[in-house]
C-alpha cells in the first residue's frame, strides 16, 4: 500500500476519545493546555479494516464469555513469524499476558529475589527500570555507547557491570526504543554469550519487530542460536505494530521447559485472568490480512523521519537526530542548542508539543527527547516548524 492511500484510509482524529495519548494522559503528565500530542507509543491511524471487520463480527454475536484458544490463532501467529523472521514456535512455548509490561513484572518476581540485580542497557523504555525498581530489586544501568547519534553496546562496561553487582537478569530490547537500533546477530549474539557466561536470564523485548525501516533485518533472540534457549523468555505482541495496545494480548515465548514451568508456577500464584476474547480476534486478524496495512504504515514512518531529518539537517543542523532503524520514535539530541535544564522550557512550553524526555530513559540523557512520529504529516510538519522557528528566535543556551 503507498502512503497516499494508507494515510487517507486509515488516518484518524483521536480527540475526545478517552485516549491516554490525547486527552487525560497528556493533562495528568503535562499539566498545560493545548499541546500536541508526540508521546506515548500508539498511533493515529486505525487498525486494518479486516481486523474491524473481525472485531464486529463477533460483537454483533452479542456474546463475550469465557473463551479458549483456538488453532487458527496459533496458525495466523506462526506464519507471520515464520514468513517474515524464519521463527518456528510450537504451542507449548506460548503464555499469554494483559501486555509485555504486566509480562515484566511477572518474570521480574518469578525468576529473582528482592535485592538481586537486574540490568539494562539504558536509554531504554522506562517501565523497564520501573519493573525492577518497583519490584525492590537492585537496578544496573549500562549506558549504550554514543557516537554522534549512533549508538552501540559497550560489551566490556556491560560483562563488568553483570560480574560487579552479581547480576542475575538482562531485559533486552530488539529494535531498542528509545535510539531506534536493530541490533545486528553479532550485537545480539555477543550480549547473550557474556549473559550465558554468567548464567543470567534473558529476556528479549521484541514488541517492536515489526518497525523496520530496511536497514537490516530484524533478527529475533529466538533465531540467533537455541543455545541460548535454556535461560531465554521473548516478548512480542501484534499491538505496536497494529495499534491495539489497549486490547491487551500479548505473548510470552518459553522455550526451555523448565523456565516456562517456573514462570507458570509463580503466574499461577497471583494472576488467574481468562483469555482476552476480542485482543486475541483483533491480533488473529491483523497476522492473517495486515501485511499491506504494515507496508504502508512503514513508508509512512520513512516518509515522516526523513522529512525531519532533512528539515534539520539543512536548517538547523546542531540538533542530532539519530538514525532509525527500527521502532517509530526516533531521539534526538538537543544539547548543542538547548540547555539540558530547559528542555521543558522550549519544546513544552514555547513549542507546545507533549514528548518523552530523555531522562526519562536514563538519567544521563537529559537535553534529547524522544518523538512519536505514527502520526498525521500535519503534526510532524508543525513539529519541525515550531522547532526550527523557536530555535532561531530565541536561545535556550
Amino acid at each position: 500500500m503507498e502512503i497516499e492511500e494508507f494515510c487517507r484510509k486509515y488516518t484518524v482524529n483521536r480527540k475526545n476519545t478517552n485516549s491516554e495519548k490525547w486527552d487525560t494522559g497528556i493533562e495528568k503528565r503535562f499539566k498545560t493546555e493545548g499541546l500536541i500530542p508526540m508521546w506515548v507509543a500508539d498511533m493515529e491511524f486505525r487498525a486494518p479494516d479486516e481486523v474491524i471487520d473481525a472485531l464486529n463480527k463477533r460483537i454483533s454475536h452479542g456474546v463475550f464469555g469465557y473463551t479458549h484458544l483456538w488453532d487458527s490463532y496459533f496458525e495466523a501467529f506462526f506464519n507471520w513469524q515464520k514468513s517474515r523472521y524464519n521463527i518456528d514456535l510450537k504451542k507449548e512455548w506460548i503464555s499469554f499476558s494483559s501486555g509485555l509490561v504486566t509480562a515484566l513484572y511477572l518474570i521480574v518476581n518469578a525468576f529473582t529475589n528482592k535485592e538481586d540485580s537486574i540490568i539494562i542497557l539504558t536509554p531504554v523504555y522506562y517501565p523497564f527500570h520501573n519493573a525492577i525498581k518497583d519490584n525492590e530489586r537492585n537496578l544496573i544501568t549500562c549506558d549504550l555507547k554514543n557516537d554522534n547519534g549512533i549508538f552501540t553496546i559497550d560489551f566490556e562496561k556491560l560483562e563488568s557491570e553483570i560480574i560487579k553487582n552479581k547480576v542475575k537478569l538482562i531485559i533486552f530490547c530488539n529494535p531498542h526504543n528509545p535510539v531506534g537500533r536493530v541490533w545486528t546477530k553479532e550485537e545480539i549474539e555477543k550480549v547473550f554469550e557474556i549473559c550465558k557466561k554468567h548464567d543470567l536470564y534473558i529476556v528479549s523485548d521484541e514488541i517492536h519487530q515489526d518497525i523496520n525501516l530496511g536497514v537490516r533485518p530484524f533478527i529475533s533472540a529466538l533465531s540467533v542460536d537455541n543455545k541460548y534457549y535454556e535461560n531465554l523468555i521473548v516478548l512480542n505482541s501484534a499491538s505496536k505494530t497494529f495499534n491495539l495496545a489497549s486490547l491487551l494480548n500479548s505473548h510470552v515465548i518459553i522455550p526451555n521447559e523448565e523456565i516456562r514451568r517456573k514462570y507458570k508456577k509463580f503466574v499461577g500464584t497471583v494472576n488467574r485472568t481468562e483469555f482476552n476474547l476480542l485482543g486475541l480476534i483483533a491480533t488473529e486478524a491483523a497476522y492473517k490480512h495486515g501485511a499491506d496495512w504494515v507496508d504502508g504504515l512503514l513508508k509512512t514512518i520513512k516518509r515522516n523521519y526523513e522529512y525531519i531529518k532533512e528539515e534539520f539537517s539543512s536548517k538547523i543542523p546542531e540538533i542530532i537526530t539519530s538514525p532509525l532503524e527500527g521502532t517509530y520514535l526516533p531521539f534526538f539530541d538537543l544539547r548543542n542548542m538547548v540547555n539540558k535544564d530547559r528542555v521543558k522550557e522550549f519544546i513544552q512550553d514555547d513549542c507546545k508539543i507533549a514528548i518523552d524526555f530523555g531522562e526519562w530513559f536514563g538519567k544521563n540523557f537529559k537535553g534529547f527527547i524522544r518523538v512519536n512520529i505514527a502520526t498525521d504529516f500535519k503534526y510532524i510538519e508543525y513539529f519541525v516548524d515550531k522547532v526550527i522557528k523557536q530555535l532561531k528566535n530565541k536561545s535556550y543556551k
